[in-house]
């Protein structure tokens, strides 16, 4: 498969659709969503995201523009084989998806073939790709990895998130079909090459800058870099307070 023809041209059908409470999370029990779990359906799919789905930091999680998280499932069996002798949490975790808190969970569909702005139709709803995900500390906890936000960010596995163009409904079995497709040589697996491995490619950070799809605090993020030439700390968000 290839970026200019990818399954979703034809349909990927969504195999699983995910919300979660917020609830005490993690060693300090601070209030998170992350601990989705599956609902056959239909759910409304909302401005915000999907109906029932919460967030415990609604500073760094939920809004507009990241109203969904899609995660590929098509990841999970290298996580497995990945974190089989660093984490025994890690298994059971990796058994079903909502392992990376997603919403959305499909098989064809990766990083490489998806591209910033492009549009799907989800099963009566249109959302449109935002920006990429910014894995925090939060995923540790939930892994049992002290490693593990680092070690997501760092295989570029990273899942993405959607805006909401048009309001809809959604269960499991819709398809997620390609609509349009306005920047093709932006892939995600390029924006996060550019954001995590090539970090200070300054004509690449200028381009992302002036992305329209992409995500505000992503198009800032570029700009700081480009007139600080220096690159900004990821630590507090990757380990935590």
């Amino acid at each position: 498969m290839n970026r200019t023809d990818p399954p979703a041209l034809r349909g990927v059908p969504v195999d699983a659709v995910l919300v979660g409470q917020v609830r005490p999370f993690g060693p300090k029990g601070v209030p998170s969503g992350i601990d989705k779990r599956p609902l056959a359906g239909p759910v409304p799919v909302t401005a915000l995201g999907l109906s029932g789905d919460g967030q415990g930091d609604p500073k760094h999680h939920g809004g507009r523009e990241k109203a969904l998280h899609h995660y590929a499932y098509d990841h999970y069996p290298a996580w497995r084989a990945e974190l089989a002798e660093l984490s025994v949490q890690a298994g059971p975790v990796l058994s079903a998806p909502g392992a990376f808190g997603e919403n959305l969970s499909t098989t064809g569909l990766t990083e490489a073939e998806v591209c910033i702005g492009d549009c799907f139709r989800l099963g009566t709803a249109l959302v449109e790709v935002s920006q990429a995900r910014q894995p925090c500390w939060k995923l540790n906890h939930r892994f049992g990895h002290a490693g593990m936000s680092r070690a997501v960010q760092q295989s570029l596995r990273t899942g993405w998130y959607y805006r909401v163009l048009e309001e809809g409904e959604l269960r499991v079995g819709d398809g997620l079909a390609l609509v349009s497709r306005p920047y093709p040589d932006w892939s995600l697996a390029r924006l996060l090459r550019v954001l995590y491995v090539d970090r200070l490619d300054y004509a690449a950070l200028a381009e992302m800058a002036e992305l329209p799809p992409l995500a505000e605090s992503w198009r800032k993020l570029a700009r700081q870099r480009v007139a600080k030439h220096e690159v900004e700390d990821m630590e507090k968000r990757l380990a935590g307070g």
